[in-house]
């Protein structure tokens, strides 16, 4: 809820278009696994001087020590089992949660990135799972947000969690995978309002709703830099750049591409639909971290631009159930952008 009792007020002007009036820019960071107190601390900082929000979608099993893995169960996988780590040492997982009641005191956003991130190849995976192996995973998100302490035996000397349930209203799953008939009702059952995995079409254009979900669709734009159509995710960009193969030497010459993906995405959408612009990342420093600190200049370059709002999915989703739904709808019909050309 972006009227939170200690949450900021939205950055995000709360006003009622009139037909044919020109809609904010928006601009979503999103930073899937959100675990590291390094990125945490950089991105803030980028964020504060323009009153900047972003997205934390938080891998669960952050939140258990590597000595209590096994109280998180993946679906059709053994106790313990996960395609990443878990959260390290008692020391390690309070200062995520520290980071994270820091998040939430500044206006950020938290979302899940479920929990094992099984994608395929790792077993049972995304793509396979059930209503009710979704309903599992996100059960036990859940749950990590609540019981924590419980889960890792510990006391009142650990601090509380300031992000709730109720907070979690949509999220990214792990490698976009997962048939939507099998998510949807598993979003409904816990209460989320959105979701940002799937990509329905190309180029970036307004979120529609699904299934009665708010889809904030991963977009396929052109990139001036790679010359090419890319999925926009730091991710995507470095399989395309590179295969994915470490190679930290070539990190400037990837950082630039990358940034000039970004600038393209933002002057298409500025110029044309006006429709939200997605950065979705990770924290991960792939490639000699090729990828934050491209995120980061485009941040502080783009943030606070006339007309432009660096923010979260909930308040631009508070700001689209504010319009008159035919205003919305006009808006939801342009044609999508960044598609090529200039």
């Amino acid at each position: 809820n972006p009227t939170k009792p200690g949450r900021p007020a939205s950055n995000v002007p709360m006003t009622k278009l009139k037909p044919g009036e020109k809609p904010p820019q928006f601009v979503i960071f999103s930073f899937d696994g959100a675990g590291s107190h390094t990125r945490w601390q950089e991105f803030r900082a980028a964020a504060k001087p323009t009153d900047s929000r972003f997205v934390g979608f938080l891998s669960g099993i952050y939140l258990l020590t590597n000595q209590t893995r096994t109280k998180y169960v993946g679906p059709g996988h053994a106790p313990g089992k996960a395609s990443i780590g878990f959260g390290g040492s008692k020391a390690d997982v309070i200062t995520l949660i520290k980071d994270l009641n820091h998040a939430v005191a500044a206006g950020d956003e938290i979302g899940t990135h479920y929990n094992g991130h099984f994608c395929s190849g790792s077993g049972h995976a995304g793509n396979s799972w059930s209503t009710a192996d979704w309903n599992s995973e996100l059960g036990q998100f859940m749950k990590f947000l609540t019981d924590y302490k419980k889960l890792n035996g510990w006391g009142d000397e650990v601090p509380d969690l300031k992000v709730t349930p109720k907070d979690i209203k949509g999220g990214r799953t792990p490698c976009l995978e997962g048939k939507l008939a099998a998510m949807a009702p598993a979003w409904k059952k816990y209460g989320m309002t959105y979701d940002s995995s799937l990509s329905l079409s190309g180029g970036i254009s307004w979120p529609v709703k699904v299934r009665g979900i708010w889809e904030f669709q991963m977009p396929y734009v052109y990139s001036p830099g790679f010359k090419r159509s890319v999925m926009a995710m730091d991710y995507n960009m470095w399989v395309t750049f590179n295969g994915g193969k470490n190679q930290p030497g070539r990190a400037p010459e990837l950082r630039q591409k990358v940034r000039k993906t970004y600038d393209y995405m933002y002057q298409q959408a500025y110029r044309g639909n006006r429709a939200p612009v997605l950065i979705a990342n990770h924290f991960n420093s792939w490639n000699g971290n090729a990828f934050n600190p491209a995120a980061m200049d485009f941040m502080k370059a783009t943030c606070g631009k006339p007309d432009t709002y660096c923010t979260t999915y909930q308040d631009v989703i508070a700001w689209m159930r504010l319009q008159d739904p035919a205003v919305l709808k006009a808006l939801q019909a342009k044609k999508p952008v960044a598609t090529g050309g200039s």
